[in-house]
């Protein structure tokens, strides 16, 4: 099952409580909260392009599965981190407590992070 395509978001569950969390100021948490996101994901093998678009805001990242990458967080910061492939549809990773899952089923894309008991989902379509 390939990722590959552009993603549009459609919904989103606990947006304010987990960027709250994450640190971002509530001016930042505010604009984001109501801008339409569109995500293009382009799979070559087990390496990934992801561009996230946020009104002015994007964010790239580029990882092979199983190896070391370095990846930029919701907040700006990069990181170190492992990908994890799970099945042939679940990307997976944690990083700084943060743990992040990415699910493919059919044209759906689903978001998942948790960080203690908070956890934070977002539901893209394929378009």
């Amino acid at each position: 099952m390939s990722f590959t395509g552009k993603y549009e978001l459609q919904s989103q569950e606990n947006f304010e409580p987990f960027m709250k969390a994450l640190g971002l100021p509530d001016d930042q948490i505010q604009k984001g909260k109501d801008i339409k996101s569109i995500s293009e994901i382009v799979q070559d093998g087990k390496k990934f392009k992801i561009t996230v678009t946020t009104g002015s805001k994007v964010m790239h990242n580029e990882f092979t599965i199983g190896e070391e990458s370095e990846i930029e967080m919701l907040t700006g910061e990069k990181v170190k981190a492992i990908v994890q492939m799970e099945g042939n549809n679940k990307l997976v990773t944690t990083v700084k407590g943060l743990k992040s899952v990415t699910e493919l089923n059919g044209d759906t894309i689903t978001h998942t992070m948790t960080m203690g008991d908070l956890t934070y989902k977002r539901i893209s379509k394929r378009i």
